[in-house]
This record gives structure tokens, C-alpha cells and sequence, in this order.
């Protein structure tokens, strides 16, 4: 089977389409505030892409352009003035960032409320704890994919190959929520095929170009393929082998059109989330 994110993104984005139009007839406009620093070309691609998507499903989308050798205050500065604005209801800023920042420094600075791409230190804590937070938005996009595929977690071995503040560590703490027993696995590790064999469900997420082939799969696991590498020829690839691993795998998904399209997707939920939690707090007070 192949766990198809494109599709679902687009199941996703109507609902939230519904959401977006009860709180805007409530007198609250979800909105996103999105931060660029430099001329990345990726970056410029993923920014226009999350515009797109916020208006796709009726999100105000606010971006604030700052050149590659801009002081560190200037970005502060924004995000302080974003902070304090009731109209915008999540902060992103696109990474990476030129050297002169530090990128744990800018994360903090956004506040716990406003977000939305669940890095801040408070929300991964909270996360661990399973207390309410904004889950980063691509292991919130795979636990949502496993959910449609119907994959029973509770009790399954699910192996992570990747330790990232952004996906790997995040998406252990979701999944052992979710009743797995979990295993995070990395590039180093020792013997890693005979890691990945135990899994049930295996996560792959370290950015290398076909590191998991389907000799390294058990037979009937459930791959979710979160990798993805341009090639010298043009083509994007994941981190799995995808012509090996398929006949192995149960599920799989595919590079691109996977994981890709329901980190965006997640991306909306959760700023459509925060602006219900603003109107909740407004409705308490």
C-alpha cells in the first residue's frame, strides 16, 4: 500500500477550510506570520509554498523579508512586535538561518502560544510529558498518516533512524504516547540493519540518499520515508530504496508526495489551533 500524503493533505486542508470559516464568523482571522531571512533558494520555495497553502484553506498569511547580513535585533525586534500582536496567531521562522544567528536563541524568542512548528524548548518538554503543546508538524503529520493506514501502534516496535529536535526525538515521543515501544537509531549506530529488521513501523529521517534498503526491512513493516535528497540528476529521492523496499513493506510511502505534503497540512492545523485557543481564553475572560 502506499501511504498516499498528498491525498490526505488535501482531506485535511478541507477540513480545516470549515474551521478557518466558523472562527473568521466568530470575528477571529487565523493568521501566520512568516519570517525569512536571506535569499536561501530552498527556503524562498518553502515559504511560498506555505503561503500558498494558508490560502488554500482561507489563513491570512503575513511574510517579513530580511537580507542575509541583517543584525540579529532587527529579526527580535519582529518577532517581539508579533508577539504582542492579537492578530497573528502563529510565528514561524524559516530555517536555516545566516550564521550570525542563533538558531535555538531566535526559536525562544517566539512565544510558547504562537509556535506553530513546535520547536520551542517548552513545547518539546511539554510534549514529552503528553501535556497540551503544538507537536512539530511532520511527526504530527506521520502519526496522522499512521492513523489513516489504520496502523495499531499499541504495543508495536517502531524504530526511528534519525535523532533531530525536529523530527526524530518528536516523533519518539508520539509514538510511545501512542502505546509503540520505541527504538531511535541514527546513522552511527552499531549494526543498524539489524535495528531496523525488529521494526514494525520504521521511521527513516537523517537525510541520506537511500540509506535503508528493503534487505533492511521486515518483511510486512509499516515504512515511513521522511528523507528527502535532491540527486545530481534532479531527482528527489527519500532516505529509503524505494524500488527495494516496496515488495517488502506493507505500507510505504513515496518521495515526494509523502511526508512532505502533511508537514504543511500540520502546519495549518496548528495555527488554526492556536487561533482557537485565543478565542477560548477570550470567551474565559
Amino acid at each position: 500500500m502506499i501511504l498516499d500524503g498528498k491525498a490526505l493533505a488535501a482531506r485535511v486542508r478541507a477540513e480545516l477550510k470549515t474551521s478557518v470559516a466558523r472562527l473568521t464568523a466568530q470575528g477571529v482571522k487565523p493568521t501566520l506570520a512568516v519570517i525569512l531571512v536571506g535569499d536561501d533558494p530552498a527556503s524562498q520555495v518553502y515559504v511560498r509554498n506555505k503561503i500558498a497553502a494558508c490560502g488554500d484553506v482561507g489563513i491570512e498569511s503575513r511574510a517579513f523579508r530580511f537580507p542575509a547580513d541583517c543584525a540579529p535585533a532587527e529579526v527580535f525586534a519582529a518577532i517581539d512586535a508579533l508577539n504582542a500582536d492579537p492578530t497573528v496567531h502563529g510565528i514561524l521562522v524559516q530555517l536555516p538561518l545566516p550564521p550570525q544567528f542563533d538558531e535555538t536563541e531566535v526559536i525562544e524568542r517566539i512565544a510558547l502560544a504562537k509556535d506553530v512548528d513546535g520547536f520551542h524548548a517548552e513545547n518539546l518538554g511539554r510534549l514529552w510529558q503528553g501535556r497540551p503543546c503544538f507537536a512539530p508538524c511532520t511527526p504530527a503529520g506521520v502519526m496522522r498518516l499512521l492513523a489513516e493506514a489504520n496502523v495499531d501502534l499499541v504495543g508495536a516496535e517502531a524504530v526511528i533512524v534519525g535523532r533531530s529536535n525536529i523530527v526524530g526525538k518528536p516523533m519518539a515521543a508520539l509514538l510511545l504516547q501512542a502505546g509503540a515501544t520505541v527504538t531511535l537509531a541514527h546513522s552511527r549506530t552499531r549494526d543498524l540493519a539489524a535495528v531496523t529488521q525488529r521494526a514494525d513501523v520504521l521511521v527513516v529521517a537523517v537525510g541520506r540518499p537511500g540509506l535503508i534498503t528493503g534487505a533492511m526491512i521486515k518483511p510486512g513493516a509499516v515504512v515511513i520515508d521522511v528523507g528527502i535528497n535532491r540527486l545530481d540528476d534532479g531527482r528527489l529521492v527519500g532516505d529509503v530504496d524505494f524500488a527495494s523496499a516496496q515488495p517488502v513493506a506493507k505500507a510505504i510511502t513515496p518521495v515526494p508526495g509523502g511526508v512532505g505534503p502533511m508537514t504543511i497540512a500540520m502546519l495549518l492545523a496548528n495555527t488554526v489551533t492556536a487561533a482557537e485557543r485565543q478565542l477560548q481564553s477570550q470567551d474565559a475572560s
